[in-house]
């Protein structure tokens, strides 16, 4: 079961209802979210308690592996915590028992391509979990376990089931120092210091938590990398990571610093087509698999934000992939090779930078690299439209990279169901080889025929004891494992699941609950970047700051994206503009393109509006934006009127601190509402409607207290 970890830090509200139970004599074994949706709670249910505790008398494996050893515990243990009964591990079970067996059999190929695939079935009164591959039998045994949870009869787990991508990945940005780039949640779970010696009992939990979702591999350091990774002082530290995660089906990935040639090796260059550059890199990762077998490859941000890269030395992306991926090539390892890549010219736009630098290289790359986009063209905003590459490199397999961890989101404070944002994409259609054409069809392979498949998620955990800081954001991690299995899965099923498996079974409770999910990333978007605007400008990344002007470029600067004059607002992407829209097939490119047809959430993207110019709305620009920002933070109250219903079916710690989180979540929407209403209206010069009420400071009272945040 999960370790007892003792918490790094707890909420003041949360803390104050531990005190609470203690002193009201209630159950001191509070729900702190350590368990996440694998909480396995007791059945209430006396019947269906007694009719899983008949079907359930044995467990029968006949093998010994690490990762059937795992299946076999985790349904010993979960079956035991719901309907408290034993139930022994086997390998032959008695004549006429009943019970669960477990078969790994080649023959039966699985279900898909990807080998992970399991079915689930009913044979002679026992429940089967077949799979071709051992990992498999795991995913079949947390599926289970999953319907179980949902207390559903037995005979609606029947079925099969595989993922539609082959690596289904976290990203973690940490650093060796223990930091967490981007990180909302405590630091770093991976105790650098400590290892090899020393394994902290969490990393088996994390792997465990990955596994029940169908992850299969993880990146354990910063793309913005530290050489350090690939020395043999923390190569050992890795491998001994990479020995917990195998056993749950998980590989390990390091991202890579492109200069190690010079920084490590004390070479005169890194220049991808030097041949002393080279054999460096294939002594290196020999070097890694001698060390760890089972390797996955390297995540790489090379040209980008500082980092190094082959363009150094006047070398494409393709030279510097290739490179690495022929020295992994022996092994079997894989090169994902970022596309997260914009130049600083004061005259581009750098919507358009990842398509100018990448489709010219179409075909280019070695068969075992991927190229992996991000969802939209700037940089995890809220909202943004699916990136242009998504349907335009038909020759190389394009990976996806989701942001689990709420950069733009509202860090651990708001509450951001991230599934309807990761829907929103993934159901774009890029209508390459027509109507259906979809984003999902794209990066599964399907649409292309690629031979290598990958989604990764950029982590959101961290050493709080909840992991993620915000407990509801622990939502974001479940929902990108289910996706990245099944994107055909609905948000809504998505958040159902997840709230009766981490909160509660009582179903009036689990319906709120999601009915507040599947709205708040809207709400976000509506007080923070409503109508398509953005805001990836340097500082926070989080206080409202729509007027910062200052950078050493152009597009590290608010106003670079807002557009704000005294004519209007937005991005003119058109044509007219920047021409942006030229990238996506036509079929897009002319419904973005007319204001008229243009959706409302991508209007700012692309069309540069006057303020009083009529929406499809009824309203003018002014008027809507301010309808969107104070409707967007008058329904953080809802949320909290909506979470206060729920609090006598969700445990009390939990439900304190949601609560609190929600009370700052209002107080900065009203933040980013004043910011950028008090500012737009110094272009606008319009009045706001009299049916919303002024804002409590004036424009130079909230640029103070963005100031003291940004100091503090």
């Amino acid at each position: 079961m999960i370790s007892p970890n003792m918490p790094s830090r707890y909420p003041l509200k949360a803390f104050f209802a531990i005190i609470f139970l203690l002193l009201t004599g209630h159950d001191a074994c509070a729900d702190d979210g350590y368990r996440l949706w694998l909480r396995y709670e007791r059945i209430s249910d006396p019947k269906m308690r007694e009719a899983y505790s008949k079907s359930f008398t044995f467990i029968a494996t006949t093998g010994s592996s690490d990762i059937l050893h795992n299946a076999a515990k985790e349904l010993q243990n979960g079956i035991a915590a719901m309907t408290g009964t034993q139930v022994p591990i086997v390998n032959t079970p008695a004549k006429n028992a009943r019970g669960i067996m477990l078969t790994v059999s080649p023959a039966l190929n699985a279900v898909s391509r990807t080998t992970d695939g399991y079915s689930i079935g009913l044979e002679s009164g026992n429940v089967t979990i077949k799979a071709s591959q051992e990992a498999g039998i795991l995913y079949g045994s947390f599926a289970l376990l999953r319907h179980l949870q949902q207390h559903l009869p037995l005979e609606k787990a029947v079925g099969e089931s595989s993922p539609k991508i082959q690596l289904r990945m976290l990203n973690h940005w940490d650093n060796p120092e223990g930091t967490i780039e981007r990180g909302y949640a405590g630091s770093s779970l991976w105790k650098w210091y400590d290892l090899p010696e020393t394994l902290d009992p969490r990393y088996e939990d994390y792997a465990r938590a990955n596994a029940s979702v169908g992850i299969n591999g993880t990146v354990v350091n910063n793309v913005n990398a530290s050489a350090r990774f690939l020395t043999i002082e923390y190569l050992p530290k890795v491998a001994a990571l990479a020995g917990v995660f195998r056993k749950y089906g998980i590989k390990t990935y390091l991202s890579i610093h492109f200069a190690a040639p010079k920084t490590l090796g004390g070479l005169k260059t890194s220049d991808p087509l030097d041949p002393e550059v080279r054999q460096w890199w294939a002594d290196k990762v020999k070097e890694i698999y001698q060390i760890i077998p089972d390797f996955g490859g390297f995540l790489v941000k090379a040209n980008s934000e500082g980092e190094p890269g082959p363009q150094d030395y006047g070398r494409t992306h393709a030279d510097g992939a290739n490179m690495l991926a022929e020295a992994l090539a022996p092994f079997n390892g894989v090169v994902i090779w970022r596309a997260f890549v914009y130049k600083a010219d004061p005259t581009a736009d750098r919507f358009k930078a990842a398509h100018e630098e990448f489709v010219p290289l179409d075909g280019k790359f070695a068969k075992n690299v991927i190229v992996q986009v991000k969802n939209g063209p700037i940089d995890f905003q809220p909202r943004e439209p699916f990136s242009p590459l998504f349907g335009n490199m038909p020759r190389t397999p394009l990976g996806m990279e989701f942001q689990l961890t709420q950069e733009y989101l509202g860090f651990a404070t708001h509450w951001v169901y991230e599934a309807p944002l990761f829907k929103e994409c993934l159901d774009s259609d890029t209508y390459v080889n027509g109507k259906g054409s979809t984003v999902a069809r794209v990066i599964d392979g399907s649409l292309h025929g690629y031979p290598l498949t990958c989604i990764a998620g950029v982590a959101n955990t961290g050493s709080d004891r909840n992991w993620t800081g915000h407990p509801m954001a622990q939502a974001n991690w479940y929902a990108f494992g289910r996706l990245a299995w099944d994107h055909t899965l609905t948000a809504e099923a998505i958040a159902h699941e997840w709230a009766q498996l981490s909160l509660t079974t009582e179903p009036k409770a689990v319906a709120t609950i999601s009915d507040i999910m599947l709205r708040s990333r809207a709400i976000y978007v509506d007080y923070n970047t409503p109508l398509g605007l953005s805001r990836p400008w340097t500082g926070s990344h989080y206080a409202p700051e729509p007027w910062q002007n200052r950078s050493s470029r152009p597009d590290w600067t608010a106003i670079y994206y807002h557009r704000a004059d005294t004519v209007g607002l937005g991005f003119d992407r058109t044509a007219n503009g920047s021409n942006a829209l030229q990238q996506y097939r036509p079929e897009v490119s002319r419904l973005w393109a007319n204001p008229e047809t243009c959706p409302l959430s991508y209007l700012l993207w692309f069309h540069h509006i006057p303020w009083s110019q009529k929406l499809s709305s009824g309203r003018s620009l002014w008027d809507e934006l301010c309808h969107k920002l104070y409707s967007g933070a008058d329904s953080v109250v809802w949320m909290q009127q909506q979470w206060k219903l729920v609090q006598t079916s969700v445990d009390p710690v939990i439900h304190a601190d949601v609560n609190g989180r929600l009370t700052k979540q209002f107080g900065e929407a009203l933040w980013w509402r004043d910011a950028w209403v008090l500012y737009l209206q110094t272009f606008s010069q319009k009045p706001i409607p009299d049916s919303y009420p002024k804002p409590g400071k004036t424009l130079e009272e909230i640029k103070r207290s963005v100031n003291s945040y940004l100091i503090r």
